[in-house]
């Protein structure tokens, strides 16, 4: 078992009352296991990931990594944000080789090792560009080298397609698929979008919200690559949609004037349609 979460609970203090963003979560990943939790903006799950991650402490309750509790940031553990955080000033093959020069790595083995990890991101002829030359997408898959390169047990990605375009999105999750066949590397990612989530992972952890809790657990037992197009990638998010329909609706509700609603008429593909057979 390469992770357990046990029992994690998180409150944050704000002017006179407490918020209770995550409630009692509980979770095991195997090793080599792909995961994404899912959930509306506000369910606590970055939060999660940062409690994975070291970068804050939870409440209530403990993770523990290959039966090691996790009170801090480590090694095993390295995270890729939505943004790339690369430095503009260096050139692609020094951002690729910054952790590993940090943590000691001498400087023979972490070239080879960021020109390894550079080629399975397609990137070897740009080694030698500034990041400021680089598209959104470069830079993150950039930044995905980089964070291989560390040779870390857990990946731990928030988000990190979120602010590209939806061509160079496809892109990317065609790519992240065939990486972590490579490198069979356990990742859990953070997402709202339900495709991402499914073309992506072995399970999908569906949270609510208000507080944080893991509403149901989808096992996804398709073939890779996977292509939106496949009617059991349609069929599994249609399932999980009406899995989140409720938490998305309160969080609208929250933010919309009060007479928001989901069109009742609004033609939408459902499992449990009869639209369309015979034809």
């Amino acid at each position: 078992m390469a992770l357990v979460i046990e029992n994690v609970s998180k409150r944050f203090q704000s002017k006179n009352k407490e918020i209770n963003v995550l409630e009692k979560i509980n979770l095991e990943v195997q090793n080599g296991e792909f995961i994404c939790i899912l959930g509306p903006s506000g369910c606590g799950k970055s939060t999660l990931l940062n409690i994975i991650a070291g970068l804050e402490k939870p409440t209530e309750g403990k993770v523990f990594l290959n039966g090691r509790e996790v009170l801090s940031p480590g090694p095993d553990r390295v995270v890729m944000f939505q943004e790339s955080a690369l430095f503009p000033w260096l050139k692609v093959i020094d951002n690729v080789e910054f952790g590993m020069k940090i943590r000691g790595v001498p400087k023979k083995e972490r070239h080879e090792r960021a020109l390894k990890y550079l080629k399975m991101v397609h990137l070897t002829k740009f080694k030698d560009v500034y990041v400021h030359q680089l598209s959104g997408g470069m830079k993150q898959r950039v930044a995905l080298a980089r964070a291989l390169t560390l040779d870390s047990e857990v990946l731990l990605m928030d988000e990190p397609f979120a602010a590209l375009d939806s061509q160079t999105k496809n892109i990317l999750l065609l790519e992240l698929q065939r990486i972590w066949w490579e490198t069979k590397k356990t990742i859990i990612f953070v997402t709202h979008n339900i495709e991402e989530a499914v073309l992506l992972a072995d399970k999908v952890v569906v949270m609510s919200s208000n507080p944080g809790k893991i509403k149901k657990v989808f096992e996804i037992r398709l073939a890779r690559p996977r292509l939106l197009d496949n009617p059991d990638i349609v069929y599994m998010i249609s399932a999980i949609m009406k899995e989140l329909k409720d938490e998305v609706e309160k969080i609208a509700k929250a933010e919309y004037d009060s007479d928001w609603s989901f069109e009742k008429d609004t033609v939408l593909y459902s499992s449990d349609s009869s639209l369309g057979i015979g034809l």
